[in-house]
């Protein structure tokens, strides 16, 4: 309800509603965000109300964040979006809509869990995706507009919600609108990096409310004024309120008073509207009496009530914001008729609004304001009657461990806040709010020393608390904190405990392999050691499936499949089908990285076998056969696994999570079968998911090479710049990641013509080269594509250091051990012609163009391969004469043949890049048309850009780039990119050599 000082009409946000009315009326094609920012009184909430009041038939849900000292409850604002939904439509409707993830929706409404008699922990990815599908239902019949207020005092979860849901959301007829303060947003805020993130997925817009102009403040005070004129007229048998008696239409509204309250309220219309009320009837403007200090404008309402009501307004300001009626009843200690009438007095005094079943101040300053006015004891006293009345709700069931623990801090009772703790923190686990979970944890840690007999209290050690609170750090995604924790554990703990202290090594291995970090293996071998070989627990079962696969991504195989096997023996004693299917899932890919395929796919099908209906071990089966499939060349099959995957995540409601996850695991393969647009579409959303490092590089290696071989080198470049470091890092934990790269910044570099950085890339297969075979032979091609380059360049100073014919027989032996792959038919003959003459081999490349035809090629091979060929045909015609002519003359016309197939097939899949190497190789091989003058004038400028074409004009003139940039107004280095993109697309090797092919004037001298 508005407060009965606020102005009738809202002044100076005419723009900012129509904004709003814009962004509704986009809502109906796709779904929406905004976000209203401001400092605190400028109008938010006001404005939000108004919005409220034109939406039409839409479905308004308003969701609250309030400052109950520390953070919000979990969710809270969308608990209570779904609870009022659930008002609206029905319990029943409301379930319907959910989806197959129903039971999820216990985590926000925690009344419906023992309706649904379904296990409530599923994890956070099945109750996002719950909350996107039920919106997205109901928006089907009726538009929603999702309202989130003051979303600055949200817990990490709440926040984490809103941004998936603003990135996934995929129906239209969703608004949603958040407000918050903008001086609230500092440094390590959870929202700070969020909101810009948003903001750039075009799906949010987002801006700030500003101050109210000296006209617009004159406009407020008037229509205060004469709202206040209206109800004194309107209620003369009972007299005018006391707020209203000294209300501003008593002064005379002249120049100098406007000026005084805009010059003391600095446009804010929530301290215009205080100011007004607090004008003493007839005081002339720029008088003392009013309010000097801010705290003495916030406390001038309060401060012209009773004893009693201000008593009540010290007790509510301690309980925090948007006190429920039913608690205010326990803790107030008179009368139920005594707490009415202070509450309407307050509410008739300006000071207190009513919510629903809340009571809270008319805004946040005025009970920070009242707040300061609560004495010591009063603060001792109100802590402790809000903490005991809130414990008869936790025994009834209600989830207020949090509130209690707060309430026993804030009264410095350690003993009975401890145990306080302890639940809200498991409360916080089973909510997946694992942030607060970790936070309360640590508040537990800092109370151990100030309470008797913690261990027995906490049912557990000092150190498996730390342990426990680091890893609710890492399940709240901040691994660096929870790697800080579990050092501070080991650091504790007795070496002794072995059981312990092995399981601390195991978490500080996973954190290590969470934040890329070298060292997971050493620890996870110490682990082991410290076990013996005879273990049998969980902890030894958790050391030989880690150490498995860290020994896998290692490349050390021979070794992961000895660990996998011990592994697979413990879970067969122990009953576990899941752990039988991991030990499976890893000892099969690392046989198949032996080279032992077949061997390898029988593990890999147990492992699918045991994984059934467990969804974790699924994932992990479908993650790693997939990736298999693709290695050894059956594409088909890696796609087919992949979208069994995405099917199933769609049962189970989490195909927006895991569903987008297992399609994009499907990119490389969609990649080789030359479905490029249908890969680039699965790339986006998985990256937007912020997945783990391991698989973001994996989806970023993808997305360079197809960015790469589609032509946008320029895209492609900046990204490779901006996402090296982690790829980087990823290569010192993964050899997998290492080659990966290596092959991806090799191609990008011979597109862009830089040689040496080719180089560069591809000599990580003579460094301490481990053998993985699927991913050593694409990257020998280009190691064997940039050796040849090498050679023609010989004596240029170009990496004239190097031994070539020590680099060719390094490269030679790393293919000895590949050469039994199943896709080593495919790539061998790739690798003979690049090196065969140098590259200019006709008959090596046709037997390459030939092992493009089996069904384990990538599609992109076979145009290249074309390509090549045509160059190796032109290029063993040379100055043939008599029967010689002839015969080069068909060696031309087959080239002619082989680059016009090598177009179609290119044409085909989009690759740009080929498409432009065949377009200035028969440009300067003449395999086109002769053209006229002035075709020649215009064709090969025809491939320019505008800017580009601008450029040319240019250099032809004569300017450098540094006069290029001046000219063009921008940078030198910009200048230069285009001079690059200007030679090659047009085929030059010189400035001047572009000008003439271009059919420019040259400047003379």
């Amino acid at each position: 309800m508005r407060s009965p000082v606020s102005s009738p009409e809202m002044i100076g946000r005419e723009a900012d509603l129509e904004a709003l009315r814009a962004e509704l009326r986009r809502s109906a094609s796709e779904p929406r965000a905004v976000a209203i920012g401001g400092e605190a009184g400028i109008g938010k909430t006001r404005l939000v109300a108004e919005f409220r009041g034109e939406v039409g038939d839409a479905l308004v849900l308003t969701g609250k964040c309030v400052d109950i000292g520390t953070e919000n409850a979990p969710y809270a604002p969308f608990a209570a979006i779904i609870r009022e939904l659930a008002s609206e439509i029905g319990i029943e409707a409301l379930l319907e809509a959910a989806g197959p993830a129903r039971a999820v929706l216990s985590v926000v409404l925690p009344e419906l869990a023992s309706a649904e008699g379904m296990p409530q922990r599923a994890g956070t990815e099945r109750l996002y995706e719950l909350v996107t599908v039920l919106f997205e239902n109901v928006a089907l019949q009726r538009r929603l507009v999702l309202v989130i207020e003051d979303i600055h005092w949200a817990d990490r979860s709440t926040i984490e919600l809103l941004r998936f849901l603003v990135g996934m959301l995929e129906r239209p007829g969703i608004l949603i609108v958040v407000t918050y303060r903008s001086d609230e947003i500092v440094r390590g805020h959870p929202l700070r990096p969020v909101l810009p993130e948003l903001e750039r997925s075009r799906r949010l817009t987002r801006w700030e409310l500003s101050r109210l102009t000296r006209d617009q403040v004159a406009a407020q005070v008037r229509a205060i004024a004469s709202q206040s004129r209206e109800r004194r007229t309107g209620d003369t048998s009972k007299g005018a309120l006391a707020g209203d008696r000294q209300s501003i239409e008593e002064a005379p509204l002249d120049d100098a008073l406007i000026d005084d309250l805009f010059e003391r309220s600095e446009g804010v219309p929530f301290f215009v509207e205080e100011l007004a009320g607090a004008n003493p009837e007839g005081m002339p403007a720029g008088s003392a009496a009013l309010p000097e200090t801010l705290r003495e404008l916030l406390l001038a309402r309060y401060e012209r009530l009773d004893d009693s009501t201000q008593s009540l307004l010290r007790l509510l300001a301690v309980g925090g914001s948007c006190v429920r009626h039913d608690l205010l009843d326990l803790v107030y200690p008179a009368s139920p008729a005594e707490l009415d009438a202070g509450v309407r007095a307050a509410v008739d005094g300006g000071v207190l609004v009513i919510d629903d079943t809340c009571y809270d101040f008319r805004h946040a300053l005025v009970r920070t304001a009242v707040l300061g006015e609560v004495l010591p004891g009063e603060r001792v006293r109100y802590h402790t009657a809000y903490a005991d009345a809130l414990e008869t709700f936790a025994a009834s069931g209600r989830l207020v461990a949090h509130e209690i623990s707060q309430h026993r801090m804030e009264a410095h009772d350690a003993e009975r806040a401890f145990p306080a703790t302890l639940d809200a923190m498991r409360e916080a686990r089973r909510a997946y709010a694992f942030a607060r979970a970790a936070r309360m944890a640590e508040r537990a840690l800092e109370l151990w020393e100030r309470v008797a007999h913690p261990e027995s209290v906490a049912g557990m050690s000092h150190t498996a608390l730390m342990q426990d609170g680091s890893a609710a750090w890492r399940d709240a995604g901040d691994t660096e904190r929870a790697l800080n924790l579990i050092d501070a554990a080991l650091a504790e703990c007795d070496p002794a405990d072995t059981e312990q202290h092995a399981g601390l090594l195991v978490d500080k291995a996973r954190y290590l392999a969470s934040l890329s970090r070298t060292g997971s293996t050493p620890l996870l071998e110490d682990a082991l050691a410290e076990l013996g070989d005879d273990a049998c627990s969980d902890t030894a079962s958790a050391v030989l499936s880690d150490l498995a696969g860290r020994l896998m991504l290692e490349a050390r195989f021979d070794e992961a499949v000895s660990v996998a096997t011990k592994a697979l023996s413990q879970a067969e004693t122990a009953g576990s089908l899941s752990r039988r299917s991991v030990a499976h899932n890893i000892r099969g890919v690392s046989l198949v990285g032996l080279g032992r395929v077949e061997d390898g796919l029988v593990d890999l099908e147990r492992a699918g076998e045991l994984a059934a209906m467990r969804d974790g071990a699924m994932l992990r089966y479908r993650v790693n056969s997939s990736d298999v499939m693709h290695l050894i060349g059956r594409y088909a099959d890696a796609v087919e696994i992949g979208n069994a995957g995405v099917e199933r995540a769609r049962q189970l409601g989490v195909q927006r999570t895991s569903g987008v996850m297992l399609a994009s695991n499907t990119v490389e393969p969609l990649a080789a079968l030359g479905r490029w647009d249908e890969a680039f579409s699965l790339l986006e959303p998985a990256l937007a998911l912020n997945p783990a490092p391991g698989f973001r590089v994996h989806l970023q290696r993808t997305k360079l090479w197809l960015l790469t071989w589609k032509g946008d080198l320029r895209t492609a470049d900046e990204l490779w710049r901006a996402w090296e470091p982690m790829m980087s890092v990823q290569g010192e934990i993964e050899v997998q990641s290492r080659l990966g790269s290596a092959r991806v910044e090799a191609e990008l570099a011979l597109a862009l013509g830089d040689v040496e950085r080719a180089w560069r890339a591809v000599s990580v297969l003579l460094r301490d080269h481990r053998t993985m075979s699927g991913y050593d032979l694409p990257l020998l091609a280009d190691a064997a594509r940039t050796l040849a380059l090498l050679r023609s360049r010989a004596g240029t100073g170009i990496l004239d250091h190097i031994d070539l014919g020590s680099a060719e027989a390094g490269l030679r032996e790393v293919l000895a051990t590949a050469r039994d792959w199943p896709t080593a038919p495919v790539w061998v003959p790739l690798f003979e012609a690049e090196l065969a003459a140098d590259g200019a081999d006709a008959a090596a490349w046709q037997a390459a163009v030939d092992a493009t035809g089996l069904p384990a090629a990538p599609q992109h091979l076979e145009p290249y391969a074309r390509f090549r060929l045509a160059q190796a045909l032109l290029a063993s015609t040379g100055n043939a004469l008599g029967t010689a002519q002839h015969r080069a003359a068909a060696q031309r016309e087959e080239a002619h043949r082989q680059l016009g197939l090598s177009r179609d097939a290119a044409s085909q899949l989009g690759s740009g890049l080929l498409l432009g190497w065949l377009d200035e190789f028969a440009q300067r091989a003449g395999l086109v048309s002769a053209p006229d003058h002035a075709t020649v004038a215009n064709t090969p400028a025809l491939r320019l850009t505008e800017r580009e074409r601008q450029v040319l004009d240019l250099i032809a003139q004569g300017l450098s780039n540094k006069q290029i940039g001046e000219r063009l107004y921008i940078s030198t280095k910009t200048a230069s990119v285009h001079v690059s993109a200007i030679l090659r697309k047009l085929g030059a090797t010189s400035r001047t050599e572009a000008v003439y092919l271009a059919g420019r004037e040259p400047a003379t001298a």
